[in-house]
């Protein structure tokens, strides 16, 4: 990646068609604002959902589907959480008329523990859980790590996509320098700190104690082995351009993971996408700010439906 790529990540944005805001609005037109205060928000009573699990070689995956006709939207977890990682979006994309489906990695609650000699891959086995359930095409919605899984899989098979919708998620991109870049964002010991220091932004931490003490808790029993899965792909950001699918990038602007300037090189290398930073927020806007999470989600499925 170039001096370009690194640098001149508005003017990239411009030129590719894309909409990044910080503050001052939303890319989707109207409410919900994104430089609004963040509020404390319940979690919200769910819908009733049916449990399963998918057969994958080597063990079995973990999924909970609300059913209906709707679209399906495909929630796919942080590496730091599981399929219980939705409460706020279960029953709000479900009363909004989707199919709603979270599901648990290998090595995540519910979920087989990975194989350390054949572990498989988070995209591949989402292809299983898509065949499984008879879905052919869906919107793919990812955070964090499920975002680095979720782009694999668009890479793989973008033919079965509406949509995709990735937040607070470094990808798997392997340039070189955008490797180093995010090493630089990691001190020595950066992983050691509490997860909930990491991922949820100070304002959430400062404000609502009991919402992170119920993070803490998902978190908690969330894996139950340490062995992770490979990506399927190793693209670089050529392979991302190739893209087609509308893309949405919802960010906060308190990732330290992957803070707005990241977030702007990361967005100048997708072809069709709107890009939304989410006010006072950490690396979990689908957690701290479902006020803004949700209905942007839910309008960029809306237009993307077919």
């Amino acid at each position: 990646m170039g001096r370009r790529g690194l640098l001149g990540g508005a003017t990239l944005l411009a030129a590719s068609g894309a909409t990044f805001v910080a503050g001052g609005g939303t890319a989707l037109a109207g409410d919900p604002r994104t430089d609004s205060p963040l509020p404390i928000i319940p979690i919200p009573k769910q819908v009733p959902a049916k449990e399963g699990y998918v057969p994958v070689p080597g063990g079995r995956l973990w999924y909970w589907d609300t059913g209906g006709r709707g679209a399906p939207v495909i929630f796919t977890h942080p590496g730091s959480g599981s399929a219980e990682f939705w409460p706020y979006q279960q029953p709000y994309f479900a009363k909004a008329g989707y199919r709603v489906i979270g599901w648990s990695m290998r090595s995540k609650y519910k979920s087989s523990a990975a194989d350390p000699a054949n572990p498989g891959t988070g995209a591949g086995d989402l292809h299983s859980l898509v065949n499984y359930l008879g879905i052919d095409k869906f919107h793919l919605v990812g955070v964090a790590l499920g975002g680095g899984v979720a782009l694999d899989y668009a890479l793989l098979h973008e033919e079965r996509l509406l949509s995709l919708s990735i937040s607070g998620s470094l990808l798997s991109v392997t340039n070189q320098e955008y490797v180093d870049m995010l090493r630089r964002l990691r001190p020595t010991g950066f992983s050691n700190m509490p997860a909930s220091f990491i991922e949820l932004g100070p304002t959430y931490r400062a404000i609502n104690p009991a919402g992170m003490a119920i993070w803490d808790e998902l978190h908690d029993r969330a894996s139950h082995s340490s062995v992770g899965q490979p990506y399927a792909t190793q693209p670089t950001w050529k392979d991302v351009e190739r893209l087609r699918v509308p893309t949405l990038l919802l960010w906060g602007d308190g990732d330290l993971y992957s803070p707005p300037s990241v977030q702007r090189i990361v967005a100048s290398h997708f072809r069709n996408v709107t890009t939304v930073v989410a006010n006072e927020c950490g690396h979990a806007p689908q957690w701290e700010r479902s006020d803004i999470y949700n209905p942007t989600l839910r309008k960029f499925l809306r237009r993307n439906s077919r």
